[in-house]
């Protein structure tokens, strides 16, 4: 597999180049000889998402929730390694540059919460805020439609959970702290790496690890529960690291700590071949075997229970290291329960004024 020169890869972007949509026949490619060879870049273009509804329910029985909400489809974080990364095929485009360049916005999202909320069907429930794309990506600080969200869960008083890697959920912690009276808020902060240089060409856009440890520690000091996710594992680049992330992330205050397992789906593989074989290329043989290790000798395993984890000796190599590295870390939580007893409808309280 012929692997894209230092040179060509656009600058801050996680992918090289954009695979071939498993759902389209027709294909294009950038044409090197169109752009500047030593600084090619990709303007990041915002599209409007006119969903009807924004609030999605989940039956997958490993995920550990049921319902999620995503302000954005596509993330400019660009983290190579994204299981998300395929879900912009159905969009007609790629999963790679593309879905870190094209970024669709749900401005609605803010009024259609309510609206959904407001539904005498609606059980209250968690609802977790990035289950696939990050609600704080760049874009988020002028839009600011995940703080819009968060203050109509606030209003309505239904528990939230936050997955993201990027400090600037910090900047919500006023809304988290009020949340936070009636135990309906809590955060995930994911760490994959220590190591800034991994870091900034595996989650080119994404916070430093210095940053996303800071996240955590403001979090902790304002009363939030954190819980650090090692996520995802990188077998045979970022997994020696686990027991050092989760001491960090306790040292910084994070009550709880989780891990997933690297997950390659879809044209994923060949993004993440293909970036192996251009940062990593003496490690690459050894991560993408410790793989297909965990996965009956393939790069990835949509099974139930496996996908996340994998099996085999190593993953259970990697299971243990996590036990022992939590216990030493001294974490006494192993995960966080919000309430939604407190929820109400402010428009019935409105309505019961007059």
């Amino acid at each position: 597999m012929e692997n894209t020169p230092h040179h060509l890869i656009p600058h801050g972007r996680g992918a090289g180049f954009n695979p071939v949509n498993r759902f389209e026949r027709i294909t294009y490619e950038r044409d090197p000889d169109c752009e500047d060879p030593l600084n090619p870049a990709v303007t990041t273009e915002f599209y409007k998402d006119t969903s009807k509804s924004v609030i999605s329910y989940n039956d997958s029985p490993d995920v550990g929730f049921e319902t999620s909400l995503n302000v954005y489809r596509g993330c400019e974080h660009g983290c190579v390694y994204c299981f998300a990364r395929p879900t912009h095929e159905y969009l007609g485009l790629s999963s790679g540059i593309d879905f870190e360049s094209k970024i669709f916005v749900k401005e609605d999202a803010p009024k259609l919460l309510r609206r959904e909320l407001s539904h005498p069907k609606w059980k209250p429930q968690t609802i977790v805020l990035s289950a696939v794309t990050d609600c704080y990506q760049p874009i988020e600080c002028k839009l600011q439609l995940t703080r819009r969200c968060l203050e109509v869960l606030r209003d309505f008083r239904n528990p939230v959970a936050i997955i993201t890697k990027n400090r600037l959920v910090t900047r919500d912690i006023d809304i988290l702290k009020e949340m936070r009276e009636f135990n309906a808020s809590a955060v995930n902060v994911s760490v994959t790496t220590l190591n800034a240089d991994v870091a900034r060409v595996m989650e080119p856009r994404a916070s430093s690890p210095m940053h996303r440890l800071a996240a955590i520690e403001e979090l902790s000091k304002a009363g939030i529960p954190v819980n650090v996710m090692v996520a995802p594992i990188v077998p045979g680049l970022t997994d020696h690291e686990m027991p050092s992330i989760v001491k960090a992330g306790a040292n910084a205050g994070a009550t709880s700590a989780g891990y997933v397992m690297l997950r390659l789906p879809f044209a994923n593989k060949e993004l993440f071949e293909r970036w192996c074989e251009t940062h990593f290329p003496d490690r690459k043989d050894k991560i993408l075997n410790r793989v297909r290790e965990m996965h009956d000798g393939k790069l990835y395993n949509s099974k139930w229970g496996e996908r996340m984890k994998g099996k085999g000796v190593f993953a259970d190599h990697i299971g243990a290291l996590f036990e022992l590295a939590v216990k030493k870390s001294g974490m006494k939580g192993r995960g966080y329960r919000l309430s939604a007893e407190s929820f109400c409808n402010p428009n019935d309280t409105q309505m019961t004024l007059f």
